[in-house]
């Protein structure tokens, strides 16, 4: 009996020891879920400021029409008694009738569109900002890196030789020093110094395979090296349904001045660039897409450095001067740049060597062309004298050609030019 009983003991002290430990574990996990929700509740009041309007967009998107001086640029410690520039002091020559000056943008005749554009639109004085959700930011691997690129390690060259690595961190005549899980097809040039980039961009919507995958077409304007000290601005459009919560094509920017370590985000999800434009809102859906043999629709990026503020502007279509970035964000981009590169980028996160089946521009190869293959047209740069211009000795570079490839080309039409990207994975690409 006093067995029996001891054993009864024994079973309780075990129970409702475990029965504590449950309780415990329960309850941290409960204090831990709580300081997480309070910390995303602090990030998302940080980045969604009091809006004077709000529209609430087709595809789901509620758009902010936020003061121009609330925006999240000023809260950039060097950006608190900044005065907004509210026009460039000059375009590049060639733009809006070759005259370097400013001038009064032509007639409209194809306005480029948002899909939130059919709700409403933003007051002057005011600028659109896609609201963050918390769904948004639970998503990403931590809040600090929400709206961030992933740090990705460079491998070394395919080269033991240390002298075939230039400045710009590519091969001489060998190839690019690439982070390894991103494949690309791109036109570029280097060597010299340059102070913008234009093009006009085929617009997509490419199938994303795994939902921490990306795919994405864009003009980089880099200086520095590919090391720990990359200056990049970068704008264009992307399907991301990691950033997003979803596959709608959208306009995007990005910067960094330390090779996506630290600095610089998406769009306006950090302190940095600052918007002037209260009709095109950063990180919004882009309509209508192309169609594969249907009707063809483009956009047209120009990213130039202005020579009198040495700011760099942005500019969307013939009609939409978006913004700029403060010239004092950036080490090597103060001055100029170093490369150019135009294309496409796909992240490959697929284990064990196999690719994946995430589409690149329209998900065809460039031999299929106009109407089935995604294209870059009128290519050009901006020189030292502030003149746009076609570049000279444009290259090309694509990881794997069996997976995404591009070709160039050159007509009085659209002059410099090239088709580029595929389906990732096939019979050729494993």
């Amino acid at each position: 009996m006093a067995v029996m009983f001891g054993r009864r003991v024994v079973v309780l002290m075990v129970f409702f020891w475990g029965l504590s430990s449950l309780v415990w574990v329960s309850g941290a996990r409960l204090a831990s879920s709580s300081k997480q929700n309070l910390q995303v509740q602090k990030h998302l009041n940080r980045l969604n400021k009091s809006p004077v309007k709000t529209i609430q967009s087709p595809d789901g998107d509620i758009i902010d029409c936020v003061h121009i001086y609330h925006q999240p640029a000023f809260d950039h410690p060097f950006l608190k008694n900044h005065t907004i520039q509210m026009s460039p002091d000059y375009h590049p020559e060639g733009l809006f009738g070759g005259s370097k000056v400013v001038a009064k943008p032509k007639e409209r005749t194809n306005p480029i569109k948002q899909l939130w554009h059919q709700n409403g639109k933003c007051p002057e004085g005011t600028i659109p900002i896609r609201r963050t959700k918390e769904d948004d930011v639970l998503r990403a691997s931590s809040i600090k890196r929400y709206g961030r690129k992933k740090h990705r390690s460079i491998p070394k060259p395919r080269s033991a030789d240390p002298d075939l690595v230039n400045e710009s961190g590519h091969q001489a005549d060998i190839g690019f020093v690439c982070f390894i899980d991103e494949q690309h097809a791109i036109a570029y040039v280097e060597g010299d110094k340059y102070y913008g980039a234009k093009a006009t961009i085929n617009v997509w919507e490419p199938k994303i395979q795994q939902p921490n995958e990306f795919s994405l077409s864009q003009i980089w304007v880099l200086g520095g090296s590919f090391g720990e000290d990359l200056n990049s601005i970068e704008a264009g459009w992307q399907v991301s349904p990691d950033l997003y919560g979803d596959n709608n094509t959208r306009l995007f920017t990005y910067w960094t001045s330390d090779a996506y370590q630290a600095t610089g985000c998406y769009n306006l999800l950090c302190s940095g660039f600052i918007q002037i434009n209260s009709e095109i809102a950063m990180g919004a859906s882009i309509s209508p897409i192309s169609g594969y043999r249907s009707s063809q629709y483009d956009i047209s990026i120009l990213v130039w450095k202005d020579p009198k503020e040495g700011n760099w502007w942005m500019q969307f279509g013939n009609d939409y001067v978006l913004g700029y970035w403060p010239s004092f964000l950036f080490s090597y981009l103060t001055d100029s740049a170093s490369m150019i590169e135009w294309g496409g980028e796909v992240v490959n996160s697929e284990p064990d060597g196999q690719h994946t089946s995430t589409q690149m521009g329209s998900g065809h190869f460039p031999e299929e062309g106009f109407g089935k293959a995604s294209y870059f047209r009128n290519v050009q740069v901006v020189d030292e004298s502030n003149n746009l211009k076609a570049p000279k000795d444009l290259g090309t570079f694509t990881e794997q050609s069996n997976c995404y490839d591009v070709q160039l080309g050159n007509n009085g039409d659209w002059g410099h030019f090239f088709y580029y990207g595929g389906p990732g994975r096939n019979q050729n690409c494993p």
